[in-house]
């Protein structure tokens, strides 16, 4: 999975260097409510202006769906760039142009135009085969940046050399997102712990009422046969739930809340795992040495619903092994809890770290093996 590092680019100095960046940041009304995403890639540019580069960055913002929109402009992130990294450059946002999803060959001329080398620091588009991911390889020396390089060994180790007992926590809405990985992980894993709402669907396969809990139907079966291989799978064994006629994320609309084992009533709404499986599944990640946590126990958002990915953040946190966070979610509920800075790796891209794991590799990262100057 080795790609090509800043060390692999011809002498920088001089040069025009594309930095293809993941500033997709979240602002409101104008002002950046969390600039980490800037502050990540200042390792990479700082090596880069070190060397007497010229660096030109580029990143997408939202969704703009291929054409100019104000709201998602990119001046907020230039200005905090400018103030963070004076000198450097930045486009506007690649995606008021509808080549850069669409992957348009002249849209790639037009980003490498009067550039001499490519560094691509953005896990979290490195699953897109977009223009400014998989484009630029193809026409200059290329390299990953800091940022990119550490998500490859960390991730890349999970794949290929984890330490043992190797413990993966899943979370989420729905099985059909993550089966795939599910299938892949339970290959490579020791312990495949479910919560979050893709649990439910799993418990109907064992024969459990889930009330009005998320179910996918559908998916029944699958997890059925999933639970038939043998392989090591732990799910809830009591859960948390709403009754009818209460509002989530809204606790003064009223609603009961109670726990319940592994079958629900009609009409209550599974929501969070409960304390007993919270306690399971913490032992679970206290034995492991390593460990890769994707997606909340429950609605976290809602405080009525919290506990459940809270103990399981803590219990990550508390871990002794190698504990790495894919993104999304999770990281939030990471940041939301003050345990972020307590795990040994937490990704930039929740759907870069689980289609690397699902497939071993990723559009962005082939593309890079196929610069030039890749050895």
């Amino acid at each position: 999975m080795r790609v090509p590092q800043l060390e692999d680019l011809p002498d920088p100095r001089g040069k025009r260097v594309l930095l293809r960046a993941d500033f997709n940041v979240p602002i409101t009304n104008g002002h950046i409510d969390d600039d980490l995403r800037i502050r990540a890639a200042l390792p990479t540019i700082t090596w880069l202006q070190e060397r007497g580069a010229r660096v030109t960055a580029c990143s997408h913002l939202g969704r703009p769906k291929g054409t100019p929109n104000p709201k998602y402009s990119m001046e907020p992130v230039r200005a905090r760039l400018a103030e963070l990294a004076p000198g450097v450059e930045l486009l506007e946002n690649l995606r008021f142009h509808a080549g850069e999803e669409a992957n348009d060959p002249a849209f790639v001329d037009t980003l490498c135009e009067g550039m001499d080398l490519y560094v691509d620091d953005a896990f979290g588009a490195a699953h897109r085969a977009h223009a400014s991911v998989v484009g630029p390889p193809a026409r200059l020396p290329s390299a990953a940046g800091r940022l990119l390089a550490k998500e490859v060994e960390v991730l890349g180790g999970l794949l290929h050399e984890p330490k043992r007992p190797f413990v993966t926590v899943l979370g989420g809405s729905k099985v059909s997102d993550k089966l795939g990985v599910i299938q892949a992980l339970l290959e490579k894993c020791d312990a495949l712990v479910i919560g979050g709402g893709m649990c439910f669907t799993f418990l109907k396969a064992l024969g459990h009422e889930v009330g009005d809990s998320l179910l996918e139907g559908d998916q029944v079966e699958t997890c059925r046969k999933l639970l038939d291989t043998g392989k090591r799978i732990l799910l809830p064994s009591d859960v948390v739930a709403l009754a009818p006629g209460g509002e989530i994320g809204n606790p003064a609309a009223g609603g009961d809340v109670r726990q319940f084992g592994r079958s629900i009533p009609a009409g209550w709404k599974g929501l969070d795992i409960g304390p007993g499986t919270a306690a399971e599944f913490g032992d679970e990640i206290n034995e492991a040495r390593t460990v890769f946590w994707n997606g909340p126990m429950g609605v976290f958002e809602d405080p009525r619903f919290a506990a459940g990915t809270h103990a399981v953040a803590q219990a990550v946190a508390e871990c002794r092994g190698f504990t790495v966070v894919g993104g999304g979610d999770s990281a939030a509920a990471l940041a939301k809890f003050g345990l972020d800075d307590r795990v040994d790796h937490v990704s930039t891209g929740g759907g870069a770290s689980l289609e690397l794991i699902e497939q071993g590799d990723l559009p962005g990262l082939a593309a890079l093996r196929g610069a030039s100057n890749a050895r």
